[in-house]
């Protein structure tokens, strides 16, 4: 079991404070630009200051370029040279889910193709070091789990290659689909769309910080310091212990016992509850009084959205009454590992044990996807998914 790296996102993301908040953290400078090397591109340097962002002291990495080297990157480019980089597969792989996701917000965003999308929001070398070289920087830290924050992104306006747009920019507000965001502070842009991409591929769980013993705190800069506000990100890191105590957390309980409701309505009232975030929903056959066959819907939630559950079931079922109960919960910690098949990528999930010991499941969705573009079994697309992690893992352990 590696590091837990839990990103405190109060004043957004980006890739360069990403890259500061990990040599700030512990990551070895020296070890960050031998790894950089292994890109096999050469007119940059790094160098690494102090700064004062308010009250708070911070590390700012900057990308010394080259002059020539600031024309915007096209997703085959960036791709071009990371298969012919010497960085570890897993590095390439992480590069490249980050750079897709990068590349679908853009074309989302602005509604142009995928292949013909421009980084003109990371368009130069220095963005593109900020990526590569947060994840060799979590690959040194030994980093297997990690966590974050809601994310603040800031209001206001922001100046692009588009115009001005407003923030956050259109290419962030795609790429925050599904995480928790807000706004506070200074109006202006405080998350990029180069630091939502990193977090969104390295984070697996979002939300108040869960509970660890970080061995220690850092603070990353970047550019922009405005008047009064602490603009860093701050990560705390915590190393793997022999034995850690599992994770516990407190759900909602809600239950009915249904006899009256009309079978095939259960498909939509299950998918409504699950799109107002329901953890889980079950459906239990029982026998109810009087010998009346019935059936006992059960939904686990966050306390949060126990309430948007609740409106689900009472306009969407016959129910007149709901049992609720605050439960408490303990899990694994969990993280994801990216894999890739003819087809696509995979997403497959890695839950901790005891020992070092692992499980993982490769997500339903991502192989359902791949086996209706390639008409192929989708039960033959999660059987490679596990076998190529199980192929990733030992490669790892030989390469150790």
């Amino acid at each position: 079991m590696g590091a837990h790296l839990h990103f405190d996102c109060f004043s957004g993301i980006s890739g360069d404070m990403t890259l500061g908040a990990l040599v700030d953290v512990g990551l070895p400078f020296g070890d960050l630009v031998r790894g950089l090397k292994r890109l096999g591109i050469s007119g940059f340097q790094l160098r690494r200051r102090r700064v004062r962002r308010a009250a708070l002291h911070a590390t700012k990495i900057d990308v010394v370029l080259r002059a020539g080297l600031r024309a915007p990157l096209s997703l085959k480019q960036i791709h071009t040279v990371l298969s012919k980089s010497r960085l570890s597969e897993q590095v390439k792989l992480q590069s490249r889910t980050v750079f897709d996701r990068l590349a679908e917000a853009e074309s989302r965003a602005h509604r142009v193709p995928k292949a013909h999308v421009h980084f003109h929001e990371v368009s130069v070398l220095d963005s593109f070091v900020d990526i590569v070289g947060s994840l060799i920087g979590c690959e040194i830290l030994n980093v297997s789990r990690v966590t974050a924050s809601p994310v603040n992104v800031g209001s206001g306006t922001l100046q692009s290659a588009h115009g001005i747009l407003p923030a956050p920019g259109p290419a962030v507000a795609v790429l925050a689909e599904g995480i928790p965001i807000y706004s506070a502070g200074p109006p202006r842009e405080l998350a990029t769309p180069t630091g939502v991409a990193l977090l969104r591929s390295l984070t697996t769980e979002f939300g108040p910080m869960p509970l660890l013993s970080p061995d220690a705190v850092g603070y990353g800069a970047g550019d922009a310091n405005p008047e009064g506000w602490p603009n860093v990100l701050r990560v705390f890191l915590a190393s793997p212990k022999t034995r850690q105590p599992r994770e516990q957390d407190r759900v909602v309980h809600i239950e009915t016992n249904l006899d009256d409701v009309n079978p095939q309505t259960y498909e939509h009232v299950v998918e409504r509850l699950f799109r107002r975030h329901a953890l889980d929903v079950t459906l239990t056959p029982v026998i109810m009084k009087r010998g009346r066959p019935g059936i006992v819907l059960t939904v686990l939630a966050a306390p949060d959205h126990a309430q948007a559950v609740l409106d689900v079931l009472f306009e969407e079922t016959t129910a007149l009454g709901v049992r609720v109960q605050e439960i408490a919960r303990q899990v694994l910690p969990r993280r994801f590992v990216t894999v890739q098949l003819p087809g696509g990528s995979v997403r497959v999930k890695v839950a901790g044990l005891d020992g070092g010991r692992t499980k993982a499941a490769p997500e339903y969705l991502d192989c359902k996807r791949i086996a209706e573009r390639t008409g192929r079994p989708v039960k033959s697309i999660l059987e490679e998914a596990a076998t190529a992690y199980r192929r990733s893992r030992a490669n790892k352990k030989d390469r150790a």
